[in-house]
């Protein structure tokens, strides 16, 4: 990353750690504070990088702001395999934590690749971090499942919006972690079905539903979606040709771009995954008449409920004010769209920007 990157907005600070001595190769972008100290979730994966890390920072300030929180946006990336040994990864969080110890203007949380697990380790080292396990006074949020509560949430909203209900409606989602795990159970509780599933081994598909907590199952034994009983099993990218009416991305970023944006069939889109479709696919969604509910906005559950936590609430206070944003937030966002005949995407960056701007302005000048 440069400062080509940089904006009116940020990013405030690029560090680049590195410790030999555990092998700790990892990257922080705080990107903007204006509206209070940044909260972003801490990414470990093989191969990220740190322009990756950048773009989900920004990400993090458009959420944060959108989702009217007093705080500003960041990110953090680890390079490793989640999957190490727990011994291994543990010194590498720990070592990572020790290294942003200063950076206080920087709140970690879990992502892709870590947990609550992991983020007890950052407390213990430096004393501040949320997502954290409930023994610590924590709301856990992959194990209640914030950001897939915010999906649905986002779901009910955009019904008015693109036609599809969600009572019948077929979803397929790709990447069956925690966050696309507990947004197809919340859209099942609204009727929704289960038509397709895919992780990292490949993809399963059954027209007539899937069994959502046998495959939840499967994922918490180790296994994969494909050694679900029924269905028929693909390649992880089959996913993308799945006949439903609601298709949730929640994995990595840039997932839909232009080589495959048109094997979509999909009505509605909610982003579970940050920035997993590229900008000129979503355009080409919206011109086609496929309403995408952007990442910043549909997922925004697990930030919320960070937030929640950081200030001292609870569970229950963390699901009314997810349910009560994010359903907020689509409705402004979508109206926008409507109105100005715009693309989802650019009323929703309209609607960060603009609080953004309102945070910035109160700071001080010179």
């Amino acid at each position: 990353m440069s400062f080509e990157n940089a904006d009116r907005f940020g990013p405030e600070k690029h560090i680049e750690l590195y410790d030999p001595l555990v092998g700790l190769k990892a990257v922080l972008v705080v990107d903007n504070t204006a509206a209070g100290p940044a909260i972003g979730g801490v990414r470990m994966a093989p191969d990220v990088t740190a322009q990756e890390c950048f773009r989900l920072a920004r990400a993090m300030t458009f959420k944060n702001a959108a989702a009217g929180l007093p705080h500003g946006g960041g990110k953090s990336v680890i390079v490793g395999d989640p999957a190490m040994q727990p011994e291994h990864k543990e010194r590498l969080i720990r070592a990572f934590a020790r290294a942003i110890a200063e950076i206080e203007s920087y709140i970690p949380g879990p992502d892709m690749g870590t947990d609550e697990t992991a983020m007890a380790w950052v407390r213990d080292e430096i004393g501040r971090a949320v997502g954290l396990p409930r023994e610590l006074g924590g709301i856990p949020l992959d194990e209640i499942g914030a950001t897939g509560y915010g999906l649905a949430a986002a779901g009910e909203a955009a019904q008015a919006y693109c036609g599809v209900g969600l009572s019948g409606a077929r979803v397929a989602v790709q990447g069956f972690g925690a966050v696309g795990q507990h947004g197809a159970r919340f859209l099942a509780e609204k009727g929704a079905i289960l038509v397709g599933a895919s992780d990292s081994k490949g993809t399963v598909i059954d027209p007539a539903g899937l069994d959502i907590a046998a495959l939840i199952a499967l994922k918490r034994a180790g296994k994969s979606v494909v050694d679900h009983v029924r269905g028929k099993m693909s390649d992880t990218g089959a996913i993308v040709d799945a006949d439903c009416d609601i298709w949730i991305p929640a994995a990595r970023a840039d997932v839909i771009g232009m080589a495959n944006v048109d094997r979509l069939k999909a009505r509605l889109v909610l982003e579970g995954a940050n920035i997993p479709i590229t900008r000129d696919a979503e355009q080409v969604l919206h011109k086609k008449g496929v309403l995408v509910v952007p990442d910043f906005i549909a997922n925004a559950g697990g930030v919320i409920s960070a937030s929640v936590e950081y200030h001292g609430g609870t569970q229950a206070g963390a699901f009314a004010a997810i349910r009560e944003k994010v359903q907020a937030n689509t409705t402004e966002t979508l109206e926008r769209s409507k109105t100005e005949r715009i693309a989802p995407r650019d009323a929703a960056e309209a609607l960060a920007k603009d609080r953004v701007l309102r945070a910035m302005s109160y700071r001080r000048k010179g």
